[in-house]
């Protein structure tokens, strides 16, 4: 029985999804996750370019923002910062995506498809001017997008060695500034 491209793709993403659950990243390879799929390694190529791209594909990018507007407008910035530092500190996936993004184009436009859907609605529940939503969702990825980089790529010695409590009170002055202040 022959299946649709669409089949076939969602075939190799279950695939995916339970080798790298089970292996890891680094442990994990296209041969061994095509024989899961039962399909040639070279579909796997055909359809996702690399294992990067597989990957990317295959993992969950869904950043369960908190809804900030439920939170004090004035610890707005904490919430969103607190959150952030959890989900990085938390999320394997999310730390390999941060690395992969830095060399493939098409993880880094994933992420940026990601931060576009889900940062941009949350900040627009709290700016005072909704018109600014975006400029003000790309400053906030950009500090935590770097705070991350550092503490978790580059293992900056003080950035790693900061408490989950000495992070959110750095983070949270300046996320609150980008959600809520005078531009």
């Amino acid at each position: 029985m022959r299946r649709t491209s669409e089949e076939t793709r969602g075939v190799i993403l279950a695939a995916a999804r339970s080798r790298f659950a089970s292996d890891g990243y680094d442990r994990a390879t296209i041969r061994a996750i095509a024989a899961d799929a039962r399909i040639d390694p070279s579909m796997v190529m055909r359809y996702f370019g690399s294992k990067q791209g597989l990957f990317a594909a295959a993992a969950d990018l869904d950043l369960r923002l908190p809804d900030l507007a439920a939170a004090p407008r004035a610890e707005a910035g904490r919430v969103l910062a607190a959150h952030l530092l959890d989900l990085w500190d938390d999320d394997e996936d999310l730390r390999i995506l941060l690395r992969t993004a830095m060399t493939d184009e098409g993880v880094a436009e994933r992420v940026r498809g990601v931060l576009a859907a889900q940062l941009v609605p949350a900040v627009a529940a709290v700016t005072p001017d909704p018109a600014t939503a975006a400029p003000r969702a790309g400053m906030t990825a950009s500090q935590a997008l770097g705070f991350a980089l550092c503490r978790h790529v580059l293992r900056l010695p003080p950035v790693v060695a900061l408490t989950r409590d000495e992070a959110v009170a750095w983070l949270a002055p300046t996320f609150q500034r980008y959600l809520t202040g005078p531009l």
